[in-house]
């Protein structure tokens, strides 16, 4: 670059609380008593949009109710030291008895994905890292990996296990980072009395328990490659990943990221019933066409279903009294 572009940048990079999502500084503000984050009298306040947002994801979390007040999942958040929404997925993992897998995907969530594609040998590592593919989840490829990887460090000594993650394609230093942030969410859970269990858990409860932190991440099939996601977003599956060709109806993703165009990146395939359940305090629900049923002696009404936008019922026929007495 030019002299002159050089001498017109900043001095310094923006602070972070000025350019990171906030939800976590304010789920913190709200444990520690520290009033409202509007009138705390930071050094740099940040803008009025992004509080708006980290109140929108925590709401979306199911960690603060409509009165900004925290709940009882946002108190059992706020003491975990990893992103709310990645915290969301462990407090989730404890229920449905998958805590085990869910400290490995958390982890893996938290670094930069050990996985390596070098430019000069890019067929070899996507053949390598096919091998823990998987056709409806990205996260089971993470935890296919985990598993191998692990089988790997009880067999052999440390330098054949470099070599083991060369040959793999795989990054030693983030294998070993991922090994350690696991290691420290397990102490954490552990300590707050969240448990472990030492079967491996089946897909839909692993699968509940991300959805649990990425509601606003979902989508639906509108065609061939192109889903509709919340808050009018639309985005393709990532080429990379596992689930590229077959695009189920219906996918959550840990994040969506913008090159040439939107795409939704780790992705899985889930069911409406469980977005619909996990997101049942954000959900918005509204009828049509109350008829009377003769054979049933009901009121029946068609129920519309959708959460950020994203239509997940419909026309579902319900009872009417209940809604309407």
């Amino acid at each position: 670059y030019s002299e002159d572009d050089f001498k017109a940048r900043p001095e310094f990079t923006d602070p972070e609380i000025l350019r990171t999502n906030l939800a976590s500084v304010i789920l913190q503000m709200k444990a520690l008593h520290l009033g409202p984050v509007e009138e705390f009298p930071f050094v740099e306040p940040p803008d009025s949009r992004m509080i708006k947002d980290g109140y929108e994801t925590l709401h979306e979390l199911g960690a603060m109710d409509e009165h900004n007040n925290l709940t009882k999942v946002g108190g059992a958040i706020a003491r975990l030291p990893i992103d709310p929404r990645l915290a969301r997925m462990l407090v989730e993992g404890d229920r449905e008895g998958c805590l085990s897998e869910m400290l490995v995907l958390t982890s893996a969530l938290s670094i930069q994905d050990p996985r390596e594609r070098p430019l000069s040998a890019q067929d070899q590592a996507d053949m390598a890292h096919k091998r823990h593919a998987d056709g409806e989840s990205d996260f089971i490829a993470f935890l296919n990996l985990w598993r191998a990887y692990k089988q790997q460090e009880r067999q052999i000594s440390g330098n054949r296990l470099r070599g083991w993650c060369r040959d793999h394609f795989l990054s030693f230093v983030r294998m070993r980072e991922w090994d350690d942030v696991q290691r420290q969410l397990a102490d954490v859970c552990e300590e707050l009395g969240l448990r472990t269990s030492p079967k491996p858990a089946p897909y839909d409860p692993v699968h509940r328990a991300l959805l649990s932190g990425l509601l606003s991440h979902c989508g639906t099939k509108i065609d061939n490659f192109e889903y509709q996601g919340a808050r009018g977003n639309k985005f393709n599956i990532f080429p990379g990943s596992g689930l590229f060709k077959k695009g189920p109806k219906w996918v959550t993703c840990a994040e969506i990221v913008e090159t040439t165009r939107r795409y939704a990146r780790t992705v899985a395939k889930v069911q409406p019933e469980w977005i619909e359940e996990l997101g049942k305090h954000a959900v918005r629900r509204s009828y049509s066409d109350p008829h009377w049923q003769k054979e049933t002696g009901q009121v029946l009404a068609f129920e519309r279903v959708t959460l950020y936008g994203l239509v997940l019922a419909p026309r579902r026929r319900v009872h009417y009294g209940p809604v309407d007495p």
